[in-house]
């Protein structure tokens, strides 16, 4: 049977209705299909390390590492724990403009809590009677005295400075003094006489404060441990400048193993938290079980009227230690102390290998959406700067 002309134009048109049909029906499953989430990406700066030790200066020349930072007067300024030969940790400073770059560094140490006279009336079984620096014997950064770790916050007009203080593996404890922003700014190290926030012949580290007051009082964070694996320990307190009373905080060398998110080794805090209009944003230390003897970087979202509470915890490590740096002595060890935030950019400093310094950064806003959206975040090798 003869085909006429209209019915092959027919024929035509219904193909090419049928294929547009076919291409929506398409677009429309693409659309519906669900995104992978993408890996949220904190920059590790490309130039780290951004401080290293000073070969030419005695307190400094074997390791500079575990910062405490701060914003103030347009300049990031770092409080970091440096070591000589003597085995000794000071607090030595630095400052950035653009908080990747620092471009003055002082000379000399900016606080320490003992005189090396003082220092050497340590008991020989819990310090060497002689001062050196013992990499074997200590392990940990290889000091045995002097001040450790600081953290820094500033709150009002005032810089605080938490730290550790060790006088042998049996007691540590955990340190408080503060300075004023004017005397930051003119470089005039008149710290206040430090106190105690822990109690004596016990255990503590890395304690640290919020930068700003929880229902009128100082909110102090001082245990990832609680009996509910939803919720951390923090005290508040109506002053810091008089001895605290004594406060329940387990010894977190004594603590058993449980398994939490991707890991199930907990260890301590990171940098003092930052707050986000989510809540506060507390970085952590963590092992893992299938990657055992190296520091890994983990976050927490707590809430921001209730500090104790957890309100999101990420599924993954959000730091590694795989650079160069952050296994030059001791394999294996990220540390971060420190963080700020400036024009919408968080900023993470860090202790590699209990040697040098090194940044990593991130969108604050960004990171916090996918910490609440369960997504995965790590930490790629770019370059940072700060906005």
């Amino acid at each position: 049977m003869a085909v006429s002309k209209k019915q092959i134009t027919l024929k035509k048109r219904s193909k090419k209705v049928s294929k547009k049909t076919n291409k929506k029906s398409v677009k429309k499953k693409v659309r519906r299909t669900p995104k992978k989430p993408r890996a949220l990406d904190l920059r590790k700066f490309i130039h780290n390390p951004v401080i290293t030790p000073a070969s030419g200066s005695y307190w400094e020349s074997e390791a500079v590492f575990n910062p405490g930072a701060v914003r103030h007067g347009g300049r990031v300024h770092l409080f970091y724990r440096a070591l000589g030969p003597d085995g000794i940790s000071r607090i030595g400073y630095a400052s950035s403009k653009d908080g990747v770059h620092f471009d003055k560094r002082f000379p000399h140490p900016v606080y320490m809590p003992e005189t090396v006279a003082e220092s050497a009336k340590h008991h020989p079984y819990t310090s060497p009677s002689r001062l050196s620096y013992n990499t074997g014997l200590y392990i940990s950064g290889g000091g045995w005295g002097g001040c450790e770790d600081p953290r820094a916050t500033k709150i009002n007009n005032r810089i605080y400075l938490t730290f550790n203080i060790f006088n042998g593996w049996h007691s540590i404890r955990v340190g408080l003094t503060s300075i004023g922003e004017d005397d930051l700014e003119q470089g005039r190290w008149n710290w206040r006489r430090f106190v105690f926030l822990s109690p004596p012949n016990e255990r503590h580290k890395n304690w640290a404060l919020f930068p700003e007051k929880i229902g009128g009082k100082y909110a102090l964070f001082h245990n990832l441990h609680d009996d509910d694996p939803a919720r951390v320990r923090v005290e508040c307190l109506d002053n810091l400048e008089e001895p605290i009373p004594p406060f329940d905080s387990p010894d977190p060398h004594l603590l058993p193993d449980r398994k939490l998110a991707w890991h199930n080794r907990t260890r301590s805090a990171g940098p003092p938290p930052i707050k986000t209009r989510h809540g506060w944003l507390l970085f952590y230390h963590a092992m893992d079980k299938d990657d055992p003897g190296r520091y890994k970087l983990g976050a927490l979202l707590l809430d921001p009227k209730d500090p104790r509470k957890i309100l999101y915890r990420s599924r993954y490590p959000v730091l590694e230690p795989d650079k160069w740096y952050e296994n030059d002595w001791k394999p294996g060890i990220i540390y971060a102390s420190g963080a700020v935030v400036k024009g919408g950019t968080l900023f993470i400093y860090y202790g590699g290998g209990d040697k040098h310094i090194g940044v990593a950064s991130a969108n604050l806003e960004e990171f916090v959406r996918k910490l609440m959206n369960n997504e995965h975040a790590v930490f790629s090798i770019k370059s940072a700067k700060v906005a």
